[in-house]
């Protein structure tokens, strides 16, 4: 294989500490070697708005940790487990934002050279920090979910909260747990989510590589032919 027929976008969402990093970078390095055009793109880096004020905010105001926690040395973040309601009514009006920021990145990269496009996090990261199981928060979920285009594949690594939490020390055990069942309910109301249970990092790996392939239409060079050419448009 050598090339897509269309530029593809896949993403990759999940808990702290889940594994996405590791995963994408596999990911990426095995389809980068097949001489595809790969374009990786962080959801907080690249997309979300104000995220100085927002680091700042939650530094000053909540004192909580900066940076990224490790097991030799863990922190304690305290931004997306604030569960306030003053704090909900800020989130949505950023998410809003970051929605709309999200939709012209992806009509960006349709313009681009890339074959395939790989958000580290997506809108879906963001979503899972509501309250889904109220009725107006379902609701808002839905307009956002109109904004935004919805990647060809978008991969929700499910993880135990306390190996996730070891690997990732920064938010308690008991936000890790309810943010997990959140995930689990988004992907209900939104669908389209492919979760990918634990298991060892090698066979992760393997079940993620396999199951790209198989879901998008890459062209086989030796034939002009594709393998299963399954698709989905995205909608723009």
């Amino acid at each position: 294989m050598d090339e897509l027929r269309h530029t593809y976008f896949v993403s990759f969402s999940g808990i702290d500490g889940a594994g996405k990093s590791t995963q994408i970078e596999a990911l990426c390095g095995r389809l980068r070697k097949s001489g595809l055009r790969i374009l990786l793109i962080s959801f907080w880096d690249d997309i979300a708005r104000l995220t100085k004020l927002r680091e700042g905010a939650s530094h000053s105001i909540f004192k909580g940790d900066k940076g990224v926690g490790s097991p030799s040395a863990p922190i304690n973040r305290q931004d997306k487990n604030v569960r306030s309601w003053g704090m909900t009514c800020v989130r949505l009006f950023l998410y809003f934002a970051d929605a709309f920021s999200l939709r012209l990145k992806m009509r960006k990269a349709l313009r681009s050279e890339v074959d395939l496009v790989i958000f580290d996090r997506f809108m879906y990261d963001e979503l899972a920090n509501l309250a889904l199981q109220k009725r107006a928060i379902r609701a808002y979920v839905w307009v956002i979910m109109k904004i935004v285009p919805k990647p060809h594949i978008s991969y929700l690594l499910d993880a135990d909260p306390a190996k996730a939490r070891a690997r990732k020390p920064e938010y308690p055990i008991e936000f890790l747990r309810t943010n997990r069942q959140s995930y689990l309910a988004l992907r209900s109301l939104v669908g389209g989510m492919t979760v990918i249970h634990p298991m060892p990092i090698e066979d992760v790996e393997r079940v993620i590589f396999m199951h790209a392939f198989n879901k998008l239409s890459f062209k086989d060079s030796s034939t002009g032919g594709t393998h299963d050419a399954t698709l989905i448009e995205l909608n723009n």
